[in-house]
């Protein structure tokens, strides 16, 4: 089975990049990570956060957004945004979908936004509040899609 793809746009926080690859670890998820980051990947903070998870996880480093967005533009994208007006949960995530997160601090870009806009979801939220935590973001969004295809396996 081709294995779900959960991609971090720059991120910039290394506790959060851990927790997000012992998630994807746990579930099996494929675990890419696009530069610039806010940090090493090698850094301490990464290890505690990741615990001894990071040999279980397939990482792939991608060199910019635009990479990534020109190699998987015709994938199953699903780009995690405020912005959106559909819920993560009214979607189908299909096999070796990517579910795409942005930095911390402003999310992803306008333009990338724009071009997939047909692919943007959201997580609902009270309106005044800003954004719920990167590593919180991914498994809600990880565990709809292994939920959609029935836990697959996963014990």
């Amino acid at each position: 089975m081709e294995p779900l793809n959960i991609v971090l746009v720059e991120p910039e926080i290394p506790q959060n990049t851990g927790n997000i690859a012992r998630t994807c670890a746990c579930l099996g998820a494929r675990l890419h990570v696009v530069e610039p980051m806010g940090f090493r990947l090698t850094d301490r903070n990464i290890k505690r956060a990741g615990c001894d998870y990071w040999d279980k996880v397939e990482i792939v480093r991608w060199r910019c957004a635009d990479a990534f967005f020109e190699a998987h533009a015709e994938d199953e994208l699903h780009l995690f945004t405020g912005h959106a007006t559909r819920s993560y949960s009214d979607v189908s995530y299909g096999r070796g979908a990517y579910l795409v997160f942005g930095r911390e601090s402003r999310g992803l870009d306008e333009a990338y936004l724009e071009r997939f806009s047909s692919s943007c979801v959201r997580i609902p939220m009270r309106e005044d509040l800003r954004s719920l935590n990167l590593s919180n973001a991914v498994a809600i969004g990880a565990y709809e899609a292994f939920r959609q295809m029935g836990f697959p396996d996963l014990s």
